[in-house]
């Protein structure tokens, strides 16, 4: 369910924002929050990615050599994901994405919705995320 006053989206959103996203900001257009679910330091990581309405993260890749990936289960509000080459998949909570290690994608909310997920890193060997360039305005603006 679409939801734009934070207020409201806070109290559906279960697993708390956390705080302000500032050690992976450079990688997003408008402000996340971070709440870490499990010990960083884990060989398991899940955290609660919140994003404000038009909040994105730019083009990235879990590389792996072998296993890996991610796994988003998305909790509250609406958001978006993209493979590259694809059209983008409307997501909203409930929906599951299993992001297969080594594609070029992107995530985040909805122009007119508070957007989280819980994000899981897929064990693997040899994992590690490249980031590429912002998702612009003109393609963020066209869905």
């Amino acid at each position: 369910m679409k939801c734009d006053n934070k207020g409201v989206f806070e109290k559906q959103n279960v697993f708390g924002m956390g705080e302000a996203n500032t050690t992976y900001a450079k990688y997003f257009i408008g402000e996340s929050f971070l709440n870490p679910l499990t010990d960083p330091q884990s060989d398991l990581f899940a955290a609660n990615v919140t994003f404000e309405p038009g909040c994105r993260n730019n083009w990235h890749i879990h590389h792996s050599t072998k296993g890996g990936g991610q796994l988003l289960l998305c909790t509250a509000g609406e958001g978006w994901y993209q493979e590259e080459g694809k059209s983008a998949v409307g997501l909203k909570a409930g929906s599951v994405v299993m992001i297969p290690p080594n594609v070029k994608h992107w995530h985040g909310a909805k122009k007119d919705s508070w957007f989280s997920h819980i994000a899981i890193e897929v064990l693997g060997e040899n994992c590690d995320n490249e980031w590429y360039e912002p998702v612009t305005d003109e393609e963020y603006n066209k869905l």
